[in-house]
């Protein structure tokens, strides 16, 4: 028998550097391959970055994949709440 567990959803904010939709191609692929992450909205024109995710998935984790591109894009990443 499958035994399905479901959590509590969260949002997580970011301002990032996005210039293009590259920039936020890029983000979304990144995000994307978290376990946990179920929707990313990124807006170039407001420059955020809203991912909803399981409640377990940690701000830290999502932070290090965005600055992990934010080194190698030069673009800058910044964590709101």
């Amino acid at each position: 028998r499958h035994v399905r567990t479901y959590f509590m959803s969260k949002t997580v904010t970011f301002v990032v550097g996005m210039t293009c939709d590259g920039c936020k191609n890029a983000i979304q692929k990144i995000l994307s391959r978290i376990d946990g992450v179920k929707d990313i909205d990124a807006n170039v024109e407001t420059k955020l970055v809203k991912v909803t995710c399981d409640d377990i998935v940690e701000k830290q984790l999502l932070l290090d994949a965005l600055l992990k591109w934010s080194a190698s894009s030069k673009k800058s990443v910044e964590l709101v709440d």
